[in-house]
């Protein structure tokens, strides 16, 4: 059964990192779109190709839009650092007991 509850730690460690990671990026893609990007730069053809898919779902989803500010990004890191808390966190306690 250790070997399993091993296997869970894993899964929630690397979980953990991968939506930490996300995070960031999402943090900076919002921190660039105060600025007048070059969308011929490679690192924010990057950012946008890696964001653009999750918050255009969260636009396209959003009753309504307050003088032109993007509340996507916020929605996004919400979502993300409720899922650390829930399902990492859950998967890592899951692991423990496994031990």
């Amino acid at each position: 059964m250790f070997i399993i509850g091993n296997f869970l730690s894993a899964v929630a460690y690397v979980l953990d990192i991968a939506l930490t990671l996300y995070m960031w990026i999402i943090i900076i893609r919002a921190v660039i779109s105060w600025v007048n990007p070059d969308p011929y730069n490679p690192i924010v053809r990057f950012l946008i190709s890696v964001t653009e898919p999750v918050l255009f779902q969260i636009r396209r989803r959003l009753p309504f839009a307050m003088g032109g500010i993007d509340f996507s990004p916020i929605i996004v890191i919400l979502a993300i650092v409720f899922i650390k808390h829930f399902v990492v966190q859950s998967l890592a306690h899951m692991a423990m007991t496994m031990r």
